[in-house]
């Protein structure tokens, strides 16, 4: 490429030729990216009741109808089996095989959700002049497993996730009210400094590659929308699919002042 997609628009048609298979953090700056979880019909008003429930890590940006994978509110010319660069693809609690379309597997009774996600924010702090570790450094965003517990729905439950940015210290009022204006971005960090009490090591992330951190830098940590991903290996479920950790679908939404969208209900 002689350089990265600059829109939501132009970042689909690159992941959906093939011509881009990794973390999109760098990708269309300004516009909101998302998380995806994909679920047979009868565990998907489970899946909603979940996301009410905890906001945090799960903030419900749509829902599409049963069978759609069509996102009309988020980028209505957009295609949720062939728009993002890496699924996961989960079967009875473990994960089974990773994709980069689904276009072969897909079902008429599934329902597809797209959940907020941090990397929306990570562009909102560049544009503020905030260095963001895992973009300056070419890597992917690194997320852990925490001790602490989702409230359950139904047959779902499992842990928090997070991910985590290293943050100058004169930056971390700032980088926080920022974030807190973006609650379906996951807003603001649930916890500054002090990892052990997430039960984490930052040095051993559960997902994404390990943390580069300048001397002085706190970690923050914001909840993290691959928590699904936790909830399927916990909660033993028949399938479940999502975007590969870091493998985002990017929207048409502008992330500036982005209040987010009405959830589509059955």
């Amino acid at each position: 490429m002689t350089r990265w997609p600059r829109t939501g628009q132009e970042a689909r048609e690159c992941i959906r030729s093939g011509r881009w298979r990794s973390p999109t953090a760098p990708l269309a700056p300004g516009f909101v990216q998302a998380n995806l979880v994909v679920l047979p019909a009868d565990v998907a008003c489970d899946f909603a009741k979940l996301c009410a429930r905890n906001p945090r890590p799960l903030p419900l940006l749509e829902r599409m109808v049963r069978g759609s994978a069509i996102p009309e509110r988020t980028a209505a010319n957009a295609d949720l089996r062939t728009d993002l660069p890496r699924y996961r693809v989960y079967r009875c609690g473990n994960l089974v095989e990773e994709r980069t379309e689904l276009l072969r597997i897909w079902q008429p009774d599934w329902v597809a959700f797209l959940l907020g996600c941090s990397f929306t924010f990570d562009g909102v702090l560049v544009q503020a002049g905030i260095r963001v570790q895992h973009m300056t450094s070419g890597r992917n965003v690194p997320m852990y497993i925490t001790n602490r517990r989702l409230q359950s729905a139904g047959r779902l439950r499992g842990p928090l996730v997070v991910s985590m940015r290293p943050i100058h210290p004169d930056d971390v009022a700032r980088v926080c009210a920022l974030t807190d204006a973006l609650p379906l971005a996951h807003g603001g960090p649930i916890s500054i400094g002090k990892p052990e009490a997430l039960g984490v090591d930052l040095e051993s992330p559960d997902f994404g590659d390990p943390p580069v951190i300048q001397a002085g830098d706190i970690p923050l940590f914001w909840a993290c929308g691959v928590t699904a991903q936790a909830v399927a290996t916990t909660s033993d479920l028949p399938l479940m699919i999502t975007h590969a950790p870091g493998h985002m679908f990017v929207t048409d939404l502008c992330s500036q002042g982005f209040q987010g969208v009405a959830p589509r209900s059955e």
